[in-house]
């Protein structure tokens, strides 16, 4: 996110227009019509935010989510998120604002390959979970990136289409992953375009696998809902 100094100082996302304290403020619309929802917003690659937008910026967020946030200190579960009326995760790429308000928490570690080529990118999210997993959040990103190279041969493309060719091999990556602690386990995956595609659901149906290995070591027994 960025300051536009020319439009009164507020602050605005990088790559889209509304401006962030207005986007914020229509998802805690959401949440509220969604108490089961629970959702990580992570905030980094600041432009050009001075020490006191910082400090702004934090004061708006902690207030506009107050009783909503889950603390750094906390381990979160869904059922303790629920039972908590806690749906706000807040991730911030700023050490300083992180050590003075324990409900934020650290910068999540983010997989990037930079390549426009989604072979390249599975081949290094695969040399990323061979060194082991962070000990907290990270995330898989399957963002493809237009370099100059690229934008030279494929004058006409722009990003959306270059992703969406690019679909086939990544959704199926994505669909072959498993979420867990136990090493090569995936915790949290990006792609651009999310609604081209069956992404989403995607992502979702991997808790499943957690969920079939639970009651596979549960010795016959069925697991409880709830």
């Amino acid at each position: 996110m960025r300051r536009r100094d020319k439009l009164g100082g507020s602050l605005f996302w990088v790559h889209l227009s509304p401006c962030v304290q207005e986007a914020l403020e229509e998802l805690a619309l959401w949440l509220d019509a969604h108490p089961k929802e629970v959702i990580i917003i992570s905030c980094s690659h600041f432009e050009s935010l001075t020490d006191g937008d910082h400090v702004q910026l934090v004061e708006f967020i902690l207030s506009l989510f107050s009783g909503k946030l889950c603390f750094s200190q906390d381990v979160p579960t869904l059922r303790s998120c629920w039972s908590g009326g806690q749906q706000v995760i807040v991730s911030y790429d700023n050490q300083q604002m992180v050590q003075q308000h324990p409900e934020l928490w650290p910068s999540i570690p983010y997989w990037y390959a930079d390549s426009p080529n989604p072979t390249r990118v599975i081949a290094y999210l695969e040399e990323q979970k061979r060194h082991g997993r962070p000990a907290g959040f990270y995330v898989s990103g399957l963002n493809l990136t237009e370099d100059a190279l690229y934008i030279f041969l494929h004058p006409f493309q722009n990003l959306k289409t270059m992703t969406t060719k690019a679909l086939s091999p990544l959704l199926r990556w994505t669909a072959e992953q498993r979420p867990g602690l136990k090493g090569g386990g995936v915790n949290i995956v990006c792609c651009d375009f999310v609604g081209l595609s069956r992404f989403c659901s995607i992502v979702i149906d991997l808790n499943f696998k957690l969920l079939k290995a639970a009651a596979g070591t549960s010795s016959g027994t069925h697991l409880q809902p709830g």
